[in-house]
């Protein structure tokens, strides 16, 4: 949500035009209490939503772009269990808090618990892990080692998929679901469409506060009609990823508690077999790949791991090229020579920390005496945990705030925003 002013056109305090009533205008409607806004509607804020009218409390979404644009729909969909945090044998809080999180998804996935997602397309059931070297692999009991839930079951050479077959490494098995984060965004958002505004936060957006993270009335006008509905929030949930520094900024706190870890991701589309997975040589991932299909059902790879992080530096024919060279050596057998390429940049946020490490779990930040959270899943896999933080946090429902009938009917709504390689404009081939 990208945040540029806190201007807002209110005509509440004008001089009437001739022949306006001055009761006309004092009788515009007082702001509407209500328990929660959340700003920012990717999945935190939507599972957040949903998490919210469940508990029985009143809330509403505001989004200023497509829902889930930035880094949701960006996301190759892994639900981590944690094992890639123990690839150098130790167990790190990273890997503990994220151990629960597949059992958990797992579980909302077959409409076990809520929320509901029988409607998110499940890409995978499971992921490989592979070795290029030939050495004597541990794979298999690092994750038994560290108490994960979802450890990697190594497989025999019969077992493997036949774009691994003939890896010199170890090749396993770990059941990581991997989900379709457009058809998430899709799923959340669509049981909750009536609490969901599109705002633009231009010149359509203010806080208003009566003091650092303490904000007392929050003012839209509707992008359509240019009307203004004020709300009185009880608190205010910041979720809206690297918009939040904005955010925060108008909110009189610090924006830079925040910090932002690039990333630069290459697709790949053509007859490319069905793969997800991580080749992990060393302590290191040296690739991570997901599938999926495109509208003309061809298949469509999400390549990230140490590449993306690589790539940073790279301008997109040289990550191309780069990506190549290391496909071709963690996948000897699989044939790109018709494959088209893309590529595509977005940014992590994040909570800071010192050195500007990696958190090791989804973050919620509130300063003492205001009603401001702001919070980072750190990780899609992450999302149910930091809802569960947030709600710890959040004042009971009261029914002085309860909404009767609908509030802001009449603002648009956002739509979902498109995966990358529907979104990419430039495909090539090498």
């Amino acid at each position: 949500m990208a945040i540029a002013s806190r201007t807002v056109k209110d005509t509440r305090n004008a001089a009437p035009r001739r022949g306006e009533p001055h009761d006309l205008l004092r009788a515009l409607p007082a702001p509407v209490p209500i328990d929660c806004v959340i700003l920012g509607g990717g999945a935190a804020g939507l599972w957040t939503l949903d998490e919210l009218v469940r508990s029985g409390r009143s809330a509403m979404l505001l989004e200023a772009n497509e829902l889930g644009r930035g880094q949701t729909v960006a996301a190759q969909g892994i639900i981590h269990g944690g094992f890639k945090y123990t690839l150098r044998g130790l167990l790190t809080s990273s890997a503990s808090n994220i151990a629960a999180m597949p059992t958990v998804w797992r579980a909302c996935l077959a409409g076990e618990r809520p929320p509901e997602l029988e409607g998110t397309r499940i890409r995978a059931h499971a992921c490989h892990l592979w070795q290029t070297r030939s050495l004597v692999s541990a794979i298999g009991m690092i994750g038994a080692r560290a108490g994960l839930r979802v450890t990697p079951a190594p497989l025999d050479r019969d077992s493997r998929p036949p774009e691994l077959r003939d890896c010199p490494g170890t090749v396993a098995r770990i059941d990581e679901q991997v989900i379709d984060p457009v058809s998430l965004l899709h799923d959340l958002s669509g049981r909750h469409r009536e609490r969901i505004l599109r705002i633009d936060a231009r010149s359509g957006l203010e806080l208003r506060c009566e003091g650092p993270g303490r904000v007392r009335t929050i003012s839209l006008i509707n992008p359509d009609s240019g009307d203004v509905l004020d709300l009185a929030p009880a608190a205010v949930v910041f979720a809206a990823g690297v918009g939040n520094a904005g955010l925060r900024e108008m909110a009189g706190l610090d924006p830079q508690t925040m910090q932002r870890r690039p990333l630069h991701m290459t697709m790949v589309r053509g007859e490319l077999p069905y793969l997800n997975g991580h080749c992990v040589d060393g302590a290191r991932t040296r690739v991570t790949i997901t599938s999926a299909l495109d509208h003309r059902e061809r298949t469509v790879w999400q390549i990230g791991g140490q590449l993306a992080e690589d790539g940073v530096s790279m301008d997109a024919p040289m990550l191309v090229e780069r990506a190549a060279e290391e496909l071709d050596a963690v996948l000897p057998g699989v044939d790109l020579h018709d494959a088209e390429w893309a590529t595509y940049r977005v940014d992590r946020a994040e909570a800071a920390t010192t050195g500007g490490l990696r958190p090791d779990d989804a973050q919620v930040v509130g300063p003492s005496g205001g009603n401001v959270l702001t919070v980072w899943p750190t990780k899609l896999a992450l999302v149910p945990r930091l809802a569960e933080l947030i709600l710890a946090q959040l004042p009971e429902a009261d029914p002085a705030r309860r909404i009767c009938g609908p509030i802001g009917a009449d603002f648009p709504r956002p739509m979902v925003a498109l995966a990358p390689w529907d979104a990419a404009e430039q495909w090539v081939r090498r």
